[in-house]
C-alpha cells in the first residue's frame, strides 16, 4: 500500500466536497473539509467546497455545471447517520464512505453494539438509561466505573465518566442535553486503540494515551500532551488480531469505502470493540491520516484513495 496513487485526477470529474454540517461535530468537520479540499486541489482534481448547514443538498441542486460525485466530511447527525447518504441516493451522485443502511446503524452506538452482540463479536457490557431513576439500578448490573454516551454523538461529545452515583446522575443530565438514547458502558481497564479502514485493507493500528481519563473531545483536538503510537507497540500476530476483528466489526454493520473502529484491550489482552465511525475525522490531530501515513500514504494520495472508492459505487 505504500505506492503513490496514481488515480488521474479527470477520472473524478467534478467533484463537490460537503462539510460543516449542523451536527455538535460542526467545526471539527469544516476542519476536516479544507484539508481535505486542499489536498484534492493539490493533486490536480476539480472540486468546490461547500460549507453547508441544515440544507445539505441545496448546494448540488443549485450549481448549474452539476456534480460527479460528492466527497463527505460531514461529521455527526445529518452527514454520518444515512440522511444525507439518502438524499445523494435520490440524486443518483456517487459518494464517498457507506450506503443508508451502514451509516445509520454505524452512527447508533446502541445499534452498533446489538449487532456485534448478534454476531458473537465482543463489546463491553451496557445499560440503557431512559430516565434519571434508572441510574439507581446500574451499580447493581454494571457496577463502577462506568462511561456514559449518548448514542448517537460523535467525538467523545457528551461523554463522561461516572465512579459513583451522584456522577452518574450529573452524566446522564448531560448526555441526556443531545437528544437521543443515552446509554452507560462498563469501563475497561486497558489500552486503547484505532484501527483505520481504506477499501478492504486494514492500516496500521494506533495505540493512544492521554492523561485525560479517557479520549475525550479535548484529547482529541486541543491537548498536546495526547501520545500516539505507531507502530503500536505489540506483536505482529496480536495487530493482525485486532485488524481482523475491526474488519469483521465493520463487515457486520455493512460499512464499506473507509471507517475507523475504536477499541480497547483489557489487561487480560481481551479486545471490546467501542465504536466504529464511518466520516472520520481528516484535520491534524485525526488517527487515519496518521495510520495511513505510517503505511507509508500521505495525505493528499490518502484523500484521492477515499475519493476512489466512490468510483465503484452505481
Amino acid at each position: 500500500m505504500s505506492q503513490e496513487f496514481q488515480q488521474k485526477p479527470d477520472a473524478f470529474g467534478r467533484v463537490a466536497v460537503l462539510m460543516g454540517g449542523a451536527a455538535a461535530e460542526r467545526e471539527v468537520s469544516l476542519k476536516s473539509g479544507k484539508a481535505v479540499l486542499q489536498a484534492l486541489h493539490n493533486k490536480g482534481v476539480n472540486a468546490v467546497g461547500f460549507d453547508v448547514g441544515h440544507q445539505m443538498i441545496q448546494p448540488l441542486i443549485e450549481d448549474e455545471q452539476g456534480f460527479d460525485r460528492v466527497f463527505n466530511i460531514i461529521h455527526g447527525r445529518g452527514g454520518e447517520d444515512g440522511v444525507l447518504q439518502g438524499a445523494l441516493e435520490a440524486l443518483g451522485l456517487p459518494y464517498t464512505g457507506s450506503g443508508v443502511l451502514a451509516s445509520a446503524l454505524s452512527m447508533d452506538k446502541l445499534r452498533t453494539k446489538l449487532c456485534w452482540m448478534g454476531a458473537e463479536l465482543p463489546t463491553p457490557p451496557w445499560m440503557l438509561l431512559a430516565s434519571e431513576h434508572d441510574c439507581l439500578r446500574l451499580e447493581s448490573k454494571l457496577g463502577f466505573p462506568v462511561i456514559i454516551k449518548p448514542a448517537q454523538e460523535g467525538s467523545s461529545i457528551g461523554m463522561s465518566r461516572a465512579d459513583n452515583l451522584e456522577e452518574l446522575k450529573a452524566a446522564w443530565r448531560t448526555a441526556s442535553l443531545y437528544n437521543c438514547h443515552v446509554f452507560a458502558e462498563k469501563w475497561v481497564v486497558g489500552r486503547e486503540f484505532t484501527a483505520a479502514i481504506l477499501g478492504d485493507q486494514p492500516l496500521p493500528l494506533i495505540r493512544l494515551e492521554t492523561p485525560h481519563s479517557f479520549y475525550d473531545f479535548d484529547a482529541k483536538y486541543r491537548a498536546e500532551t495526547t501520545r500516539y503510537h505507531c507502530p503500536c507497540g505489540i506483536s505482529p500476530e496480536f495487530e493482525e488480531r485486532l485488524q481482523q476483528l475491526s474488519m469483521a466489526a465493520c463487515e457486520i454493520v455493512g460499512v464499506t469505502g473507509w471507517a475507523r473502529v475504536d477499541l480497547m484491550v483489557d489487561d487480560h489482552d481481551q479486545p471490546w470493540l467501542i465504536e466504529v465511525n464511518t466520516v472520520p475525522g481528516m484535520t491534524d490531530h485525526s488517527l487515519v491520516p496518521m495510520a495511513a501515513r505510517q503505511a507509508g500514504i500521505e495525505f493528499d494520495d490518502l484523500v484521492c484513495r477515499i475519493l476512489a472508492t466512490s468510483l465503484n459505487r452505481n
